[in-house]
């Protein structure tokens, strides 16, 4: 078994957590369980989870996406660290 992954946020990363919280007070609960997600299983080997390597991305900007539910996390994982970039939310009319 491999051990834990270290979670670590960017200070944009929590500017927009505080922003979203604000609008959005469900969050809270969202980060919590991305987090949980992320210790654990930040590449997704059991796929259990909607996590989506992006292509084109290179280090530092957000290389793998993490979706629970309306809200996207983008991170990067380097040696045992997960790196948090980016909180966001899609609106639901987005693809209308």
């Amino acid at each position: 078994m491999t051990s834990p992954f270290f979670i670590r946020t960017t200070p944009r990363f929590e500017r927009m957590l505080v922003r979203l919280t604000r609008a959005h007070p469900d969050l809270v609960d969202h980060y919590a369980e991305a987090i949980a997600i992320l210790a654990a299983d930040p590449y997704n080997r059991s796929r259990a989870y909607n996590i989506l390597k992006l292509e084109g991305v290179r280090q530092g900007e957000g290389q793998y996406r993490l979706r629970l539910r309306r809200f996207r996390f983008r991170y990067d994982i380097v040696r045992q660290e997960v790196v948090l970039h980016s909180c966001s939310l899609r609106r639901e009319d987005t693809y209308r």
